[in-house]
């Protein structure tokens, strides 16, 4: 793809329109799908989705983050209009249900794939609300737009402004609502245990960040390949995913942390330690799939059976 377009939408903020270079039309997407986007030469990072243009191509936007993995700065500095970039997806592990009322609490770069999902509700007529909490509006990506068009249901907590957004209040009693949380990880993890008394199944979070445990060795265990035809041991200090390509297995996969779902494999026998950030908690509990870069073998259970 390439970019079509470039704009700033916030202080450190830029959104970018992807264009396909053959001009074929490009797929439809359901609200809270991300792409992945190489954006140097074998570093690629996820991007939520914000809308599709009125000339057909998709729109991403992305925070500068001087003290990231120099994915963001390399978007700021080297994805110029016209820039060539390899993209995959898109892929939706943070799906929208139009069927329930919406409660969408953001913190900064996070409103993208909200932005997406408040156009979804107006358009089924879901009621919904947004609690958009960011360092200052000047920083805050198309909040200016949001309070404009819907004066009634968006609340801003700039912290230059205001108290920081309370999330305990928000989410104090529970309804029959869905709550869509996308921002830092403090944020997530509050709104996580904030609404710990509501129904399971009531909040849903867009996590790009790996677990911190993410690389901590664990114990070996032993993998039958269902598909493949063999069986291998994936030792404490090593993958199942490099294991299982090792093998000759054929996985797809991505970003190799957890963090954008593309390694999703059906479990036929086993528990599974589930190290990823893209299933539910009650999706892991099922252990019906796991993300093979980074999910193990549950202490104890010493054997898994994949459909690989």
């Amino acid at each position: 793809m390439r970019i079509a377009a470039r704009h700033a939408v916030a202080t450190d903020v830029v959104a970018l329109d992807l264009a396909p270079l053959d001009g074929t039309p490009l797929p439809d997407w359901e609200p809270g799908a991300h792409v992945d986007v190489e954006v140097v030469p074998g570093t690629e990072r996820q991007y939520s989705l914000v809308t599709t243009t009125p000339e057909g191509n998709w729109r991403i936007a992305v925070l500068r983050e001087p003290d990231g993995r120099g994915g963001s700065l390399a978007v700021h500095e080297a994805l110029t209009v016209g820039a060539e970039v390899v993209v995959a997806g898109p892929r939706n592990h943070f799906g929208f249900d139009p069927t329930r009322p919406a409660v969408f609490v953001a913190g900064g770069i996070g409103i993208t794939p909200l932005v997406a999902m408040i156009g979804a509700a107006e358009r089924a007529g879901t009621p919904w609300e947004l609690h958009y909490a960011g360092r200052s509006r000047s920083r805050m990506a198309f909040v200016d737009e949001l309070v404009a068009a819907h004066p009634e249901r968006v609340v801003v907590a700039a912290a230059d402004e205001h108290p920081r957004l309370d999330v305990v209040g928000i989410l104090a009693g529970p309804r029959d609502a869905v709550v869509y949380c996308c921002g830092p990880r403090a944020l997530m993890d509050a709104v996580e245990t904030a609404a710990a008394h509501w129904p399971a199944g009531s909040v849903r979070v867009e996590r790009f960040e790996p677990v911190a445990d993410v690389d901590a060795p664990g114990e070996p265990f032993e993998v039958e390949l269902a598909v493949t035809g063999v069986t291998v041991t994936v030792p404490s200090d090593r993958t199942l995913l490099e294991v299982a390509e090792e093998a000759g297995a054929f996985v797809l996969s991505s970003c190799r942390e957890g963090t954008c779902g593309t390694c999703e494999t059906p479990v036929l026998e086993g528990a599974v330690e589930h190290r990823d950030t893209v299933l539910s908690p009650e999706e892991q509990a099922d252990d019906r799939t796991m993300m093979v870069c980074v999910s193990r073998a549950r202490r104890g259970c010493p054997r898994l059976v994949l459909e690989l």
